[in-house]
């Protein structure tokens, strides 16, 4: 449920004027129950979406050949009876 990520303390009592049938097509698409619910889960999206954003314009300068040599190393590294 959306209401498990949040801290409650952090939550403000408010009054908005929402487009109610864009509110309805967001809780469709979302299948969410309610409007504090949809508006919830619709914000939780959009930070969601922007920090996915955010991770895929970094850049990686290992190359895959330095990325299995590291493993290599991690597993070399493992006591026998674990790698």
């Amino acid at each position: 449920m959306v209401g498990e990520a949040y801290n409650w303390d952090m939550i403000k009592r408010t009054s908005l004027n929402l487009d109610m049938s864009l509110v309805d097509e967001a809780r469709e698409v979302l299948g969410t129950n309610g409007t504090t619910e949809t508006v919830h889960k619709a914000l939780a999206d959009v930070v969601r979406q922007d920090k996915l954003r955010q991770l895929a314009a970094w850049e990686f300068s290992m190359t895959n050949e330095e990325i299995e040599a590291s493993e290599a190393e991690e597993l070399a590294e493992l006591p026998s009876d674990l790698s």
